[in-house]
């Protein structure tokens, strides 16, 4: 009786087991192509941009300053640096110290606050952000279309980021390295501060990175609150617009000049080529810190 029950359970285990394979490999079949169907996407944009902005790429349309139909991109590269840093030294403090702060305490209620409050702000539309800005710096406020409404706005819109990211990579540490710093005699401060926040760097920088290329890629906020300038920026942070390189690769393609597609085209390649160039010092970063800790 028992080695027909023992037969049984053993078929059981073998039919159970051709069924989990099977559901795995259906699985890994549906990831494979909707991962395919990605690459796909991302590839033929790339090669599109190359294609057609690749052979525009000169180091005269780097090194001139341009009017969106003729020129060059030096204003619009110099725009997009400027206001890409500008909001991450903006967003970077508050959004690391808000995710420190909500990994922390997350108990209370304050902090759940806040953290339903960034969900909510990563869900809203960025062009309503930069009606935002619109209304309260360039109008309340008198600032204009400017430099500091710009990196204000980007920086409402990228602080999520930072925030999630950074209380996601505080709440990855393993308790095991808090429970010893406290053992020790560490106080909040430094445990939080100097091992904490030392463990997990290479997360937090990887969220702030990719913050920053997201920025790098906006526009409507923009119109709103920079909208566009043919000049070089002069320093000034309010009642001054400036150039940056994707309100050039909206308004080239409106207007019927060959010249401007070429500008709309390279400035696409441009935007690409710092975005891949950011996500991969994200991943490198990342590798490194980790390779480091281990």
């Amino acid at each position: 009786m028992s080695s027909v029950i023992a037969v049984s359970d053993k078929a059981v285990d073998s039919g159970l087991y051709r069924r989990r394979s099977l559901y795995s490999l259906l699985g890994w079949a549906i990831c494979a192509v909707f991962f395919a169907l990605l690459a796909i996407g991302l590839l033929d944009i790339i090669l599109m941009v190359v294609a057609h902005g690749g052979g525009s790429l000169s180091w005269k349309l780097l090194s001139e300053p341009g009017n969106g139909v003729v020129g060059g991109l030096l204003n619009a590269i110099e725009g997009t640096v400027v206001l890409t840093f500008g909001s991450l030294i903006i967003a970077t403090p508050i959004g690391v110290g808000g995710g420190i702060y909500v990994a922390e305490y997350s108990a209370s209620w304050f902090a759940r606050t806040v953290r339903y409050l960034a969900d909510v702000l990563v869900g809203v539309p960025s062009i309503v952000l930069g009606l935002f800005g619109y209304i309260v710096f360039v109008t309340y406020l008198g600032w204009q279309f400017s430099v500091l409404a710009g990196c204000i706005t980007l920086a409402m819109l990228i602080t999520p980021y930072i925030l999630r990211t950074t209380e996601l990579a505080f709440r990855g540490v393993a308790p095991e390295l808090r429970e010893a710093a406290y053992a020790l005699g560490a106080s909040h401060a430094t445990v939080t501060l100097r091992i904490m926040l030392r463990a997990c760097g290479s997360r937090v920088l990887t969220g702030i990175l990719l913050a920053m290329a997201i920025s790098m890629g906006e526009t409507a906020p923009l119109i709103y609150t920079v909208n566009y300038s043919n000049y070089m920026w002069s320093g000034k942070l309010t009642h001054e617009p400036i150039a940056y390189l994707t309100y050039l690769i909206w308004s080239s393609n409106n207007v019927p000049q060959e010249s401007a597609h070429q500008l709309a085209f390279s400035a696409a390649l441009l935007i690409t080529i710092f975005v891949l160039l950011v996500t991969v010092a994200a991943r490198v970063s990342l590798h490194l810190f980790s390779s480091k800790q281990h």
